[in-house]
């Protein structure tokens, strides 16, 4: 199995699957609002149907649309041999089919991975990142890139974003006028567009928030996984504290751009001024260099 030498965060997983929980009840409430309050079942099996087909397509195509927001290219062994070198061993410890390697032309420090599945997926890391790690540095990365792989990250983050999708379809249908009557025609009651673009609005938002929290539970489990396998957490702290300092002070505006649709899965927030709190993809670096710290401190005991 692709993660079992990946070590499991019980509290973790506990609170990522409480999460995508509470947004699939979002996503159910939400259609069955829908087939309730509208005189047909129609509008809402067409927006589940659009959003899950909207998701699988994110899902599916979750490779190339990175790889090309990224400005990356496919590399084989002879082109950059020590870091397939690197992802070989790694995979090799973690038993895992390894995935395809990518390098992007960007001057900023980072990395991410992606894929619809542990066999498709593609690691792929900046020129940037290159030149400013050194060899453990660099493997402390890839191996919290290789844990998103082997515990399907991106396959979680696209079920988890069903709930967002189909709110803003149902408010974008509101807005031309999708919604019909609502059953009863009870004409002291609120039109029925108004009803339910109040309440896509509130599901949108609350999903926003629900999968920033999720995405920044995967980053933590991710960090303590690529730890673990390494057996060299100090090496992960130093290459984040590299690459965050790097990209709060010199990051190209025009390469923050481009990287926009792919700063979620990557190490670190693609762009210097990104949301923070709730609406972090990313936690905190601190949060991520104390829990670091402690797993160092665990390993160095004599017993560790």
């Amino acid at each position: 199995m692709a993660t079992s030498r990946f070590i499991k965060d019980s509290g973790l997983t506990a609170r990522m699957t409480l999460t995508m929980f509470l947004l699939g009840a979002l996503f159910v409430g939400l259609v069955s609002l829908v087939i309730a309050y509208v005189n047909s079942a129609g509008g809402a099996v067409a927006v589940a149907a659009i959003a899950i087909g909207i998701a699988f397509w994110q899902w599916w195509s979750s490779d190339k649309v990175a790889m090309r927001a990224m400005r990356a290219r496919e590399v084989s062994p002879e082109e950059a041999p020590e870091l397939h070198g690197m992802i070989d061993r790694l995979c090799a410890l973690a038993d895992m089919p390894k995935p395809r390697v990518g390098v992007s032309d960007l001057p900023v420090a980072n990395a991410f991975a992606t894929g619809r599945s542990p066999d498709r997926a593609v690691v792929c890391v900046t020129t940037g990142i290159l030149q400013r790690l050194d060899a453990e540095e660099l493997e402390a990365v890839l191996a919290h890139e290789l844990s998103h792989v082997a515990h399907r990250d991106v396959l979680v983050m696209t079920i988890a974003s069903s709930a967002g999708i189909a709110a803003g379809l149902l408010m974008r249908f509101t807005q031309f006028g999708g919604m019909g009557r609502s059953r009863g025609n009870n004409n002291s009651a609120l039109p029925v567009a108004l009803v339910v673009l109040l309440v896509s609005l509130a599901v949108y938002a609350v999903s926003f928030v629900m999968l920033r929290v999720l995405s920044r539970y995967r980053e933590l489990c991710a960090d303590r996984s690529g730890a673990y396998l390494t057996m060299k957490p100090a090496a992960l702290a130093s290459a984040l504290q590299k690459i965050s300092g790097e990209s709060a002070a010199a990051t190209p505006t025009k390469d923050l751009r481009t990287a926009n649709s792919a700063s979620a899965l990557c190490i670190v927030p693609a762009f210097a001024g990104g949301l923070s709190g709730l609406m972090a993809t990313h936690p905190p670096l601190q949060q991520r260099l104390e829990q670091l710290a402690r797993i160092q401190a665990e390993l160095s005991r004599p017993n560790g």
